[in-house]
């Protein structure tokens, strides 16, 4: 399959000393992920080679790769192999990686039921899959997209799904909080990389809560045979599935069941002020007007953006403004209710450039895993063409108490070199600024002033543009970041 990636030629980059290591590929030892420029590249040994041309040659996978449900991927050449492996494959990058703890409710939902969707199809192939990780999905905007095609292995009468512990704890669990509890998936897939035990559940959906859908048969009967089994050697419980007559049927059965259960959980959390935001954030139609015609200037000033980050995003206003002028935008915002309600209305526009993330912004997502890279802080993915922060400092420094020098530093440190700032300062004075003040102590942020705030960003580059909207209590700045000189 040809794999789509704009702007540079379809030759492979060679593979010299510039091949780096994913640091988040490493647990399988049959193939492993490396970057040489720009390409994605994954690395097989000979019995993943096979396997590999045997899926490539399947009757199910070609569709699921045309209909782009698994990343584009095609093999290079004999001999473009790196050291001590069999053979290459190149992947189509992905415009964003993002973790399973920053999606939404519908998201994840959306992402557990391709798995199984893309499983359903692979066992009547003859085909498996090793792992079961929400790790193993990714998004084109709206688009979810399986990306571990070494995953895939032929299949063994007798044999269970691997990937069932890590499906339900990764996905199955965090929706079960959500849609039997009303809880927040996110803090708990944050805080464990292989997401939340059995047992764990157990504890959270005992009693009457048993009879939930899914809770006796996936949550108890998973951690009692679990339990059970814990000193016994998985070739024995192979054995013990095979007399019992577990065959491929029975397995495709449990996957069609677990996507009627997936499709049937649902959460509806309570109505939120972030979910209302725009309508009473208190802008005039002339303030809106003036602040639309400040952003699109600064995202059309210097030829198509790669990247744009939308941080606090809320209802995507303009993240879709900045789509029409960009390759792709991340849209931020910390309430998980307004980001699925985001994800919703995109998914239903057909929007496929942009992606919201669940994140708040005064503790974004850190590196996690192993070492604390198998999973890359945000700070370390974003590199943003240009980062949008519109009515977003007021809430950081006065709302969450961060010194004003350090929201400045931030907001810069996530552009790529040379990159764009395109910033909101609230006037002190403003309703909605004051609203904040009102529940502080007398003095406590003398520094939250324009002068100080116009000065912060001189240090961080070339004020190139600025706009007071007609309210008089609001500012917009676009800044040249890394540059100097100061421009009125």
């Amino acid at each position: 399959m040809a794999i789509p990636h704009p702007g540079r030629s379809s030759r492979p980059a060679p593979l010299d000393a510039d091949l780096r290591a994913e640091p988040g590929s490493f647990r399988d030892p049959a193939n492993r992920v490396f970057h040489a420029g720009d390409d994605v590249l994954r690395a097989l040994d000979e019995t993943a080679a096979v396997h590999w041309r045997a899926l490539a040659g399947s009757a199910f996978f070609p569709p699921l790769l045309a209909a782009g449900k698994i990343c584009g991927t095609e093999e290079l050449p004999a001999g473009s192999a790196p050291a001590a492996w069999t053979a290459v494959l190149r992947h189509e990058r992905i415009p964003f990686v993002s973790h399973p703890y920053e999606w939404s409710f519908s998201m994840l939902r959306d992402a557990a039921l391709l798995h199984l969707e893309i499983l359903g199809a692979a066992l009547p192939a003859g085909f498996t899959t090793k792992d079961g990780s929400a790790y193993n999905l990714q998004w084109r905007g709206t688009d979810p997209v399986f990306i571990d095609v070494g995953s895939f292995a032929p299949v063994r009468d007798g044999e269970p799904w691997a990937g069932y512990r890590q499906f339900c704890q990764t996905l199955l669990y965090p929706l079960m909080l959500g849609a039997h509890l009303g809880l927040d998936f996110q803090p708990w897939l944050r805080a464990q990389v292989d997401g939340i035990e059995p047992d764990q559940m157990g504890r959270l959906l005992g009693g009457l809560r048993r009879l939930l859908p899914g809770v006796l048969t996936h949550v108890h009967l998973h951690g009692s045979v679990q339990r059970r089994n814990a000193g016994t050697s998985t070739a024995d419980v192979r054995a013990q599935l095979r007399a019992a007559g577990y065959t491929r049927e029975l397995a495709l059965a449990t996957v069609r069941g677990m996507e009627k259960l997936v499709r049937r959980l649902d959460h509806q959390p309570p109505a939120t002020h972030w979910v209302d935001y725009q309508r009473t954030c208190g802008y005039s139609a002339d303030d809106r007007a003036g602040k639309e015609r400040f952003v699109t200037d600064a995202l059309t000033g210097a030829g198509r953006r790669r990247l744009v980050l939308d941080l606090g995003a809320n209802d995507g206003r303009y993240s879709r403004l900045a789509a029409r002028h960009a390759d792709y935008v991340v849209a931020v915002e910390q309430d998980p209710a307004v980001v699925d309600q985001l994800y919703r209305a995109l998914r239903g526009e057909g929007e496929r450039r942009v992606l919201p993330l669940v994140m708040d912004l005064a503790d974004p997502s850190p590196g996690g895993g192993w070492r604390g890279v198998e999973r890359a802080s945000f700070a370390a993915r974003a590199g943003a063409d240009v980062v949008l922060a519109l009515a977003l400092v007021h809430h950081l420094a006065i709302g969450r108490n961060v010194p004003l020098p350090e929201v400045v530093s931030c907001l810069a440190g996530l552009a790529a070199p040379g990159g764009r700032l395109v910033v909101e300062f609230v006037h002190p004075e403003d309703p909605m600024a004051g609203r904040l003040l009102a529940n502080k102590p007398d003095g406590i942020f003398p520094g939250y002033r324009r002068d100080a705030f116009e000065a912060l960003l001189a240090a961080h580059g070339a004020v190139e543009d600025r706009l007071e909207l007609p309210s008089g209590t609001r500012t917009l700045y676009r800044v040249a970041l890394g540059l100097s000189l100061i421009h009125s």
